[in-house]
């Protein structure tokens, strides 16, 4: 199968280790050969802990996966073979267009050039750009490995045969993409998680409800559901069907919708009574932080072999 090739950041090891789970060859490119290093032995570790767990992905073993791995500081020797580079870097426009526009020089039309940013715009990132229809945004939810879901958003010029391309390659690595039609700040799942992080921050800080009781009602209620189906599926089940829903509920939900309070500055008393009831439950130090992390992960995981046996059930 073909090259693939990335930057060597948190994002970009795990998307190398998706791809390697996929079967393919993949080339990890950083200007540092220290960081390059660091994340080959990141990943070793990685991986020989999910197979001893049992939660590898794919068919491969580790070593298998670990030869199809690997590192790269030389640009041109890096994009050689490869039919899909998927750019990692910090989420800074000004770097991503240096990146994007040295790879516009080097690269041949087949390849195509995806970006995991979460928040620049592909019109921002890839216009002028000579190779601009084979340019387009693969955003990964944290961490890709653990949740699948990737947001394809194209261009206005990118060709749609890039866009199906890219859905068909995510499929085959087993990741859940989904296609968006246009560009629109945020994409979907951030303009979607921003609604629910702000009304959070307008119950706390209206004293209706404790920071950490708010988390449980998405956790411990509306989290459990939205594990397997989405909200639209929800109003349609909640109800004989989606009409019916809006017959019931419409009044209701406009009423209730109408008393929501400006967007929030987060920041000033709120922020810090927030972080404060965070970091009683979960301390800022690293080696706390990182604990928690590796639990959520955990988490994650087992949420995934369960939904995986809820869909062949």
């Amino acid at each position: 199968l073909a090259d693939t090739f990335f930057f060597s950041g948190l994002i970009g090891r795990s998307w190398a280790m998706v791809f390697a789970a996929g079967g393919f060859k993949v080339k990890l490119y950083d200007i540092a050969q220290q960081q390059l290093t660091s994340a080959l032995e990141n990943i070793r570790k990685q991986m020989k802990e999910l197979e001893e767990s049992g939660f590898l992905k794919g068919t491969l073993s580790a070593e298998q996966q670990l030869a199809l791995i690997s590192i790269c500081t030389d640009l041109k020797a890096a994009v050689e073979g490869a039919t899909f580079i998927q750019e990692c870097t910090p989420e800074n426009l000004e770097l991503k267009k240096k990146i994007f526009g040295q790879l516009d020089l080097i690269v041949d039309d087949k390849v195509i050039l995806s970006s995991s940013t979460s928040c620049l715009l592909p019109s921002k990132l890839f216009t002028g750009l000579k190779h601009v229809k084979q340019c387009i945004v693969s955003h990964p939810v944290n961490p890709p490995y653990f949740v699948p879901l990737v947001e394809i958003v194209p261009h206005p010029e990118t060709d749609p045969s890039t866009t199906e391309r890219t859905y068909a390659l995510m499929k085959k690595i087993g990741q859940s993409p989904v296609k968006l039609n246009r560009e629109i700040e945020g994409f979907v799942l951030n303009r979607l998680q921003y609604a629910v992080i702000s009304e959070a921050w307008r119950l706390v800080g209206e004293g209706v409800v404790s920071p950490t009781d708010l988390d449980l009602v998405m956790s411990d209620g509306l989290g459990m559901r939205y594990a397997f189906i989405g909200p639209l599926e929800t109003m349609h089940l909640n109800a004989e069907g989606v009409s019916n829903y809006c017959e019931r509920y419409r009044e209701g939900m406009r009423h209730v919708l109408n008393t929501f309070g400006p967007v929030p500055e987060f920041s000033g008393e709120i922020e810090q009574k927030i972080n404060q009831a965070m970091s009683e439950k979960i301390p800022v130090v690293p080696k706390v932080l990182d604990a928690r992390r590796k639990w959520r992960d955990e988490c994650l995981t087992g949420l995934a072999k369960l939904k995986k046996k809820m869909k062949s059930d």
